[in-house]
């Protein structure tokens, strides 16, 4: 534990978060080895770090390290960056260049984002981890790299090899050995230890007092989810620092620092949507509902055609293919389909004769429900119509032409 204690110290990191000391744990074992390493977490969370403590307390620690920003390098660049190239391999191309393999021969390369490396420049890197070979862009001379590469992302790798855009071999090899990195508001107890050392080295850099935070807003900060993890808590109390003349800081104070201060509330959607999560699903169900009603209608007309006409064969071939258009567009949809087909024997006017009550119980339900979902929404906002059109997911003007058409 003292040996652990001695790297956090050395390496600048704070926190006595049990997820955290694991991930240093992993780091340090697995350091005098040459196995790849994958870092995995969100954004802000300090990734980088592990790479550098893996290279430190390795036997290539004398040689060099370089550190890619993956995401950061053009497509049609990061093969020429990585492997180099020859002299004329492309236009521009004046003269030849060593990549970051050949660069690092002996040392350790981190590959930051990795999980935004185009598909074509992934086998290139399996071909390195496999036997350590790679060739130059406009070469056919295959070349020799002895590197240890730790990689890190912040994406969910299963997810990116699911939908194609990551090479499930490539994250295998990667992976031999995968640390995480917890989020910040994982590490409630590491919050205020984090401020508290951003605040001492801000107040050093700008040369004025430390500022403190009262019981209220250490709880707040504590309760906020830091969705840019400490990079996000680094800068808020950057902001804090220089700004706020006062150096005792209330809870009021630091609230206007939180963006979007929701606290640990349960999400049941992702946070980019503006919509409450109660008015998505009514949209949902509201599409659902039209949809179906208007699949029964187009249904209940060649059922109609059919009656009318008896020409049976050619009404049955023309359900057939709404039936199969319908079910095409719900499966694009992801909604549970189950086709049923009519029997074959319906061909007389009696055997149609619930085809003429179909339009009007339908639409007499939905008319029905919409009239008690409009009802229910004015008497909750007590006849405010302007509360009860943003409850309802319409407009005020569309909730008005309602209320004039059902004469609510």
């Amino acid at each position: 534990m003292e040996n652990l204690q001695a790297i956090k110290q050395r390496f600048g990191i704070i926190g006595n978060d049990v997820q955290l000391s694991r991930a240093l744990e992993k780091a340090v074992r697995v350091s005098p080895t040459d196995i790849s390493v994958l870092v995995t977490g969100e954004s802000g969370v300090g990734k980088e770090n592990i790479p550098k403590i893996i290279h430190q307390l390795s036997h290539r620690k004398h040689a060099k390290y370089i550190a890619v920003n993956c995401g950061a390098i053009p497509e049609g660049t990061i093969d020429s960056e990585l492997f180099g190239h020859e002299k004329g391999a492309f236009t521009g191309a004046s003269a030849a260049r060593k990549g970051y393999f050949e660069v690092a021969d002996g040392g350790t390369i981190f590959l930051d984002e990795v999980g935004e490396l185009p598909l074509t420049t992934q086998v290139r890197l399996l071909r390195v981890l496999e036997n350590g070979e790679f060739i130059k862009v406009g070469s056919s001379q295959v070349q020799k790299t002895n590197v240890r590469i730790v990689a890190a992302t912040n994406l969910n790798m299963h997810q990116a090899i699911q939908k194609e855009k990551f090479r499930e071999d490539l994250y295998y090899r990667l992976s031999t050995i995968e640390i995480h990195l917890p989020p910040l508001r994982e590490r409630k107890e590491d919050i205020h230890l984090l401020f508290r050392k951003f605040a001492s080295d801000f107040a050093q850099k700008y040369r004025m007092p430390t500022i403190r935070l009262d019981e209220n807003a250490t709880n707040l900060l504590l309760n906020y989810r830091f969705p840019g993890n400490i990079r996000q808590l680094r800068n808020i109390a950057e902001q804090i620092s220089v700004v706020e003349e006062n150096r005792l800081v209330t809870g009021e104070k630091i609230s206007q620092y939180l963006p979007n201060n929701r606290g640990n509330l349960p999400a049941l959607i992702d946070g980019n949507s503006n919509k409450s999560d109660f008015s998505t699903e009514r949209d949902i169900m509201y599409k659902v509902l039209f949809d179906m009603r208007n699949d029964l209608n187009d249904l209940k007309k060649l059922t109609l055609d059919l009656m009318r006409s008896g020409n049976s064969e050619k009404v049955q071939e023309e359900n057939h293919q709404l039936i199969e258009k319908i079910y095409q567009e719900k499966q694009a949809d992801n909604y549970p389909v189950e086709v049923v087909q009519l029997p074959q024997h319906l061909n007389s006017k009696s055997d149609f004769d619930f085809a003429e009550d179909i339009e009007e119980s339908e639409n007499l339900s939905l008319q029905e429900k919409e009239i008690e979902m409009i009802k229910r929404s004015l008497d909750k906002n007590n006849g405010k119509r302007k509360l009860a059109a943003k409850e309802l997911g319409i407009s005020e003007r569309t909730l008005y032409r309602k209320i004039k058409q059902y004469d609510l």
